[in-house]
């Protein structure tokens, strides 16, 4: 007889286990599950959206309150002699009773739990309730209990294994969650089961794919019973004997095709099936082989060195059961088109759904994924030490069949804290993590996953001797720029991989509007809100230095806000690209938000992509022109060679040549050439009124000799022409002709109508060129409007006013 699986997700009510400032039917409020407290508190209409306005502020207490999820089911007998109650995820502290007696506790958002209840369960009506305990009271015993310890933000993150920026980040609120936040099953067997399948897709020396699986194996009886595994038609037939619990096998599977990112090849994935007796375990996998070089922080997928385009992703939602599969995929198909080829998952948040990963193989993209330790020092005694110790040896079996997942990281920014933030003496001896990073992770690690680099956090040199932000090795995260310096200090140092750094901007004007309400102004108390960065607005205008000029309105504020986050990461990128090899990479911080906040994204809170997102789809592209000392830098990450005729003009801003050369050029594939300027164009006659023009293949960079707020850019003249896309109203094409140079001209469709998207932006033209521009996604009352300010935007509307 074949295990029997019944979901519960039906039928719950929530119900507070103490006074709250909201008033509760009596017979509880309607619970979905998986979801959440908050969810399900939004879903009655008790308590209003936290994304909007302020409200956040008025919902501190339910991460104070304990709750109760209960529900009832109906049971019959099956036939089988074991049942188990299996919880996929718990947030977090929580006892589980059946029937009203306690059948098990839980204390850790980030592992599942399994416990066996057939002696518990009736013929008939069952009763079964989840009862939370409020996090800050268990987190906040822990600390008073363990002495505290220091970190980024006063909240008691580090004492709870659960999400660390429900706790509140400078980018994020403060929600703290509690509830059954992924499925819940009772699940019937007989005889044995398959406990958990470990399946490793991997290259042998020789380069051919091979399957390593290791299959756990859980018994009520004592009999021998026979398996398989298969893949791509090699099948490997088994006996497990009545004392084997644990098996491991590899196969060879030369006829498989390797997996590569989607930057470097395509992405086979192979069926892979496991049977026991009458269980049976389906999963995916791909095979490909990554090595880390340590000192360059270079990763390598298949032995073909892979420069990193990365972006950092934080948790999409602060209620994660939110997340529909789709709404990742289209997450990831934003930083797929942005030209990103890894994203890094915070150590704040979570290991995120298997659909996730799945996703991630699919689309060729690369993980770096943290285990959740961030910006605190985390004390390693009991409880905390032996659910670590879980959660990790979990989720390394979990996310093992995934090829895309290529780094396990120790932490988020722990290793620089201890060293750098004056931790020490505040730790007085106290544990801070060190045993989890340099000790329990790399040996469950080597155990579990041996297939995958462990790296001890970020930013790290590859020592605990070294300082952490050593520029010559390992990993560094720059933050003295948008904090204390211009951006043009990106071009200070020569890094080898920069793991994070980033500007902040404000998110779309569409989303600002749905999330404030009243006047929008900068200074707006519900904008600032907003705003979670500490000294955040102020280092906005800060920020703009002499590269804009200071805004006089809202408008122009929210435009020049975000093309300076725009300009200021691009010019990194450019910086770092331009030292290839011997800078392997950047990561972005950030791509995504939680919900609608002025942050470091690229794609805000409602899933609309910033001008800062266009910026990182062009510089991120595997052919790129950076000028950097005096020389350009053509930077080639594709597969082949970029060859043709290069043309260096320098123009007058009305368009005028005054000087232009040309010449051959090469660049070999995953390489880079620096030509040095002619000195007919690396000088100009007069830098506020010229402009330097790079072309080849295709590629365009132009550059300009001063800074925007000391050029002479004369007022904009353009005509511009809206036409429906085809016919059917189904988009519009606005076409811009330019009578005068233009700079980084910008469209803002979400103005009109909420709905709208645009192709471009961000776009430069000389005098007679002519840009178009499509806008999807709504039918708009006014298309005309689409020509005009506030939604059709260029530096030239605020520079010489």
């Amino acid at each position: 007889m074949s295990l029997r699986h019944l979901p519960l997700h039906d039928g719950w009510t929530l119900v507070a286990d103490g006074p709250v400032p909201v008033e509760l039917p009596a017979e509880g409020v309607p619970a979905t599950v998986p979801g959440c407290v908050h969810t399900d508190l939004l879903a009655a209409g008790l308590i209003d959206d936290p994304y909007v306005d302020d409200n956040e502020t008025r919902l501190g207490w339910i991460g104070r309150t304990d709750w109760t999820y209960r529900t009832a089911f109906d049971w019959s007998e099956d036939g089988h002699t074991s049942t188990d109650l299996c919880f996929d995820g718990l947030d977090t502290v929580a006892t589980v009773l059946l029937n009203g007696t306690g059948i098990g506790s839980t204390a850790n958002q980030h592992r599942s739990h399994r416990f066996p209840v057939r002696p518990l369960l009736r013929e008939g009506t069952n009763t079964l309730d989840v009862r939370f305990t409020a996090p800050y009271t268990y987190a906040e015993a822990l600390r008073e209990r363990l002495g505290d310890r220091p970190g980024a933000y006063a909240e008691p993150y580090a004492f709870i294994r659960k999400t660390a920026c429900n706790f509140g980040w400078d980018w994020g609120p403060t929600l703290v969650t509690s509830g059954i936040w992924r499925p819940v099953a009772l699940e019937s067997w007989s005889g044995h089961r398959i406990a958990a399948v470990k399946v490793l897709g991997d290259l042998d020396e020789a380069g051919v794919p091979r399957l390593d699986v290791t299959l756990d194996v859980e018994r009520d009886g004592l009999a021998a019973v026979s398996g398989s595994v298969e893949v791509l038609g090699a099948c490997l037939v088994f006996v497990a004997s009545q004392d084997e619990d644990r098996l491991s096998f590899t196969l060879s599977v030369p006829d498989a095709e390797v997996w590569w990112p989607h930057s470097h090849g395509e992405q086979p994935l192979y069926d892979v099936t496991v049977h026991l007796g009458e269980d049976t375990w389906r999963g995916r996998t791909g095979f490909r082989g990554v090595t880390l070089e340590r000192e360059a922080f270079r990763i390598s997928v298949n032995g073909e060195p892979v420069f990193v385009r990365g972006v950092n992703w934080i948790p999409d939602d602060c209620f994660p059961a939110r997340l529909t599969r789709q709404r990742l995929s289209d997450r990831l198909d934003q930083a797929l088109a942005a030209n990103a080829n890894l994203i890094r998952v915070w150590g704040g948040g979570l290991y995120e759904s298997d659909d996730f990963y799945e996703l991630c193989d699919e689309k060729g993209l690369l993980v770096w994924q943290d285990f959740p330790f961030a910006c605190a020092a985390y004390p390693e005694e009991q409880p905390l030490y032996d659910e670590v110790t879980a959660e990790v040896r979990e989720n390394l079996v979990r996310l093992a069949p995934h090829p895309s997942l290529v780094l396990w990281c120790g932490n988020n920014e722990n290793l620089e804290g201890h060293a750098d933030w004056g931790w020490q003496e505040r730790l007085d001896g106290r544990t801070w993590g060190y045993g989890y990073y340099h000790e329990l992770l790399p040996a469950l690690c080597a155990e579990t996953d041996p297939t995958r680099p462990y790296w001890p956090g970020s930013p790290y040199s590859g020592s605990p001797e070294l300082p952490p932000q050593d520029p010559t090795r390992g990993t560094v995260h720059l933050w003295d720029v948008w904090n204390r310096v211009d951006y043009r200090h990106y071009a200070d140092t020569a890094h080898r991989f920069v793991a994070e750094f980033g500007f902040q901007g404000p998110p779309a004007y569409a989303t600002l509007r749905r999330a404030v309400s009243g006047t929008l102004t900068p200074d707006a108390p519900l904008l600032a809100h907003h705003q979670k960065a500490e000294d955040g607005d102020a280092k906005l205008l800060r920020g703009l230095g002499d590269h804009l000029p200071r805004p006089g309105d809202f408008d122009d504020w929210h435009w020049l806000t975000q093309l300076n986050q725009a300009r200021a990461v691009a010019f990194g990128i450019r910086h770092f690209r331009s030292h290839t090899p011997y800078c392997t990479g950047a990561i972005v911080w950030q791509l995504n938000d939680c919900w609608p906040v002025v942050s470091w994204a690229a794609v805000d809170g409602d899933g609309r992509r910033k001008p800062l997102w266009y910026a990182l789809r062009r510089v991120y592209a595997d052919r790129l022109m950076a000028v950097r000392d005096g020389s350009l830098h053509l930077v080639n990450d594709a597969s082949g060679p970029w060859e043709g005729t290069l043309r260096l003009t320098r123009r007058s801003l009305d368009g005028t040549v005054l000087a232009e050369e040309a010449t051959a050029v090469t660049t070999a594939a995953r390489g880079i050439t620096r030509v040095p300027l002619p000195a007919s164009v690396a000088a100009p006659g007069d830098g506020t009124r010229e402009v330097l023009v790079a072309e080849l293949d295709g590629v365009r960079t132009v550059e300009f000799y001063e800074e925007d707020t000391r050029l002479a850019l004369p007022p904009a003249e353009y005509d511009v022409t809206v036409t429906q896309g085809d016919g059917t109203g189904a988009g519009y094409r606005v076409a811009v002709t330019a009578r005068t140079l233009l700079r980084e001209l910008a469209l803002f469709p979400d103005r009109l109508d909420a709905a709208a998207e645009v192709d471009d932006m961000l776009v430069t033209l000389l005098p007679g060129e002519s840009a178009v521009f499509h806008v999807t996604g709504a039918v708009l009352e006014d298309p005309e409007a689409l020509g005009g300010a506030p939604v059709l935007r260029c530096v030239n509307d605020v520079v010489g006013r």
